[in-house]
């Protein structure tokens, strides 16, 4: 009997150690793909090897629009998504893409702030636990040719990523066509899109010289990825290593949001050293996006109805 029991003792050390899968749709060297990864080390080291976090960039393991189901059904116990793809389940995902409701990084930690409260319950309500969520960049233009005026883009094929995008074409006088970050290249070669608003990180990404010549930074939205976890897997943790795993993620938040704002500043000098126009956006061209953003607004308060703005008034602080 005593000769067993290290054996029994390995066995129950494995029984104990967790290894989980998260899928991203974003590629390794996206600094939200590289922000995980710090997050899983961290919490492999934590909690000393009893919980492993492999990751999955680049969409390999599930398409953008799968992630979030995959998590809800226990396929992985870990998922990144575009917050803003939940639109149409729920509005309030969608107030961070939205023209021009925030286009600082202040500004959109305060709409964070505002949204978090309501997007935790939604979740919630379908076993879903928000570890954090992250900005991108703001958003600028990228175009093949000048553009001065809304005028401009009238007829494009234009890249849409979520509901607000494409909303945003159509009042421009644009053809969306939903194209996942991933195929941007393709999709411009093929001449699918001739147009995109995302940040200066994904056109560095998507090495955006080779298919536009022109950035306008007109600062439109900052969008944020949220990082979720089952809430069955989340729950199989013991208390200490659940303890580390919320813990790394509080950090994980801290320095995504730290990483948004570097990366804005570098990745435009990246595309201006591959021989793009970084530009500032004409004022005719603003007050276009912003007519367009006004618009947008007011069609959101109305399907997002009592709760959404309510949200938005906190955000706005009244």
């Amino acid at each position: 009997m005593h000769k067993l029991l290290p054996g029994v003792l390995l066995l129950a050390g494995i029984v104990q150690a967790q290894s989980w899968n998260m899928a991203t749709p974003y590629p390794p060297g996206n600094f939200h793909t590289q922000n995980i990864q710090q997050f899983a080390r961290e919490v492999e080291e934590a909690t000393g090897g009893r919980l492993r976090i492999t990751v999955h960039p680049g969409g390999s393991l599930f398409p953008h629009p799968q992630i979030l189901p995959a998590v809800r059904n226990g396929q992985i116990q870990m998922g990144e998504v575009l917050m803003s793809l939940l639109a149409n389940e729920f509005p309030i995902f969608n107030l961070d893409a939205i023209p021009f409701v925030a286009t600082g990084y202040e500004e959109a930690r305060r709409l964070y702030q505002a949204q978090r409260p309501e997007v935790e319950r939604w979740l919630g309500q379908r076993g879903m636990v928000l570890l954090y969520a992250v900005p991108w960049p703001p958003q600028g233009l990228y175009t093949r040719r000048p553009v001065n005026s809304a005028q401009d883009l009238r007829g494009l094929r234009f890249r849409a990523y979520n509901p607000a995008t494409a909303r945003m074409a159509e009042l421009l006088g644009m053809t969306p066509v939903q194209v996942e970050a991933a195929d941007i290249p393709q999709a411009f070669a093929t001449g699918i899109v001739e147009a995109m608003v995302t940040s200066a990180a994904t056109g560095v990404d998507s090495q955006a010289w080779d298919f536009t010549r022109y950035f306008y930074d007109v600062k439109a939205w900052i969008p944020k990825n949220m990082v979720v976890v089952g809430r069955r897997a989340l729950e199989g943790l013991s208390p200490q290593d659940r303890e580390a795993l919320l813990q790394a993620a509080r950090r994980a938040e801290e320095r995504g949001w730290r990483l948004s704002q570097e990366q804005e500043e570098r990745a435009m000098q990246t595309l201006a050293s591959r021989g793009m126009q970084v530009v500032r956006p004409s004022p005719q061209l603003l007050a276009d996006l912003r007519r367009v953003g006004e618009t947008m607004v007011l069609e959101w308060q109305r399907q997002a109805g009592a709760q959404g703005v309510q949200v938005y008034r906190r955000y706005l602080g009244r």
